[in-house]
Order: structure tokens, then sequence, then C-alpha cells
């Protein structure tokens, strides 16, 4: 329909959707490995990360594209469940969050308006909410 116009432009958007969300993937798992690696300091986790990242790549165009693709839907498919198993641990294991669940539906219900109050919900080392609490509360005034 658009010609060769339509097959270079085409293929500029596949390059760069496959190109950022390569970035985007490295940055985020990086940035995991890191938190994880913070108490060792250890190199040698996040230089083979580097090194599985650029295998797969090389793998990947190597295969075929449905291969690839099942490979990519599996990946999603786990990183999906990892982040339902941590979702319901952080729910039901730790009292912040069910206290913090708490106070915003009873604040709801009360029909005023709702701020989140770290200090009042046993939350330590939140600085930001703590400023923004004050900074809104000197607002209402």
């Amino acid at each position: 329909m658009f010609g060769p116009f339509g097959q270079i432009f085409a293929g500029l958007a596949i390059f760069f959707f496959a190109f950022t969300t390569i970035l985007a993937y490295y940055y985020i798992t990086e940035t995991n490995v890191a938190y994880l690696n913070r108490l060792f300091n250890n190199k040698l986790p996040n230089l083979l990360f580097k090194l599985l990242l650029m295998f797969m790549v090389a793998y990947g165009t190597v295969n075929s594209a449905g291969y690839i693709w099942n490979i990519g839907d599996l990946g999603v498919g786990i990183m999906a469940w990892v982040n339902v198993i941590g979702i319901l641990v952080i729910f039901f294991m730790y009292k912040p969050t069910m206290r913090c669940l708490r106070d915003y539906e009873e604040q709801k219900k009360n029909g005023g308006p709702i701020s989140f109050d770290p200090v009042k919900l046993g939350i330590k080392n939140a600085t930001f909410w703590e400023k923004r609490l004050e900074k809104q509360q000197q607002e209402q005034k």
C-alpha cells in the first residue's frame, strides 16, 4: 500500500521496538541483580547476566522467529508468575501493606480527603511521603 516507504518504515519500527525492548529488559534485570547483590558487592552476577544477554541476542539471530517467540512467551510467563508470587507474599506476609490498605479503605469510607501518613502506619524512613503529607496539610489550612 505504501510501497518502498512502507517497507522501510515497518523495518525501522520493528528494529527500534526490538532494540528498546532489549534495553528495557536489560535495565530492569540489571537493577534487580544489583539489588539482590547489594550486600555482597560482587561483580560476577552482573557480568554473567551481560554475557547471557549477549548470548541470547546472538542465539535469537540464528533461529526461527517462531522458536524465539515461544522462548519469549515462556520468559514473559515466568516473569508474570514471579510477580504474582511476589504480590501474594507482600500482601499476606508484610503487615505494613495490610495496614496501608485498611487505612485507605477507612479514609475512602469516611469520604474525606485521602492521605498517606507513614508515621501513623508505623513505616520508617519514608521521608518523601512524610514531606508530602506535611505539604498537603499546609495546603488544606
